[in-house]
């Protein structure tokens, strides 16, 4: 388990971070999840687009450069939705409904991920 923290911010944002980082993971990211609370999330690696196709809940996605500045947010995909790409993406972030706002995510911040 990983920990997600703004480093613009001095702030932990996520203490329950999971990483999709190989094919399988990537591939299946939070299908099968019922929810998230909100201290979790998902951080897909090489992804600039996301679909929601049979979810169960809406996500904010928190698409992230290369060196983890956040380049964009999208506040509540809700299911059967699609993403377009975000080019200069490298990964994103998955988290709960609501919780990009609540964490006072901009884009522009650098994030850090820790064990």
């Amino acid at each position: 388990m990983a920990t997600l923290f703004n480093k613009t911010k001095s702030a932990e944002l996520i203490s329950d971070l999971k990483i999709a980082d190989n094919l399988f993971s990537r591939m299946k990211g939070l299908l099968g999840t019922n929810e998230l609370s909100e201290n979790q999330a998902m951080w897909i690696h090489r992804c600039n687009s996301i679909h929601t196709y049979f979810m169960k809940y809406p996500i904010d996605c928190v698409f992230l450069t290369r060196d983890l500045r956040v380049l964009s947010i999208v506040e509540s995909v809700g299911p059967w939705k699609m993403v377009w790409p975000q080019w200069g993406a490298d990964s994103v972030v998955e988290m709960r409904s609501g919780n990009a706002k609540k964490l006072k995510l901009n884009i522009g911040d650098e994030l850090h991920v820790g064990n």
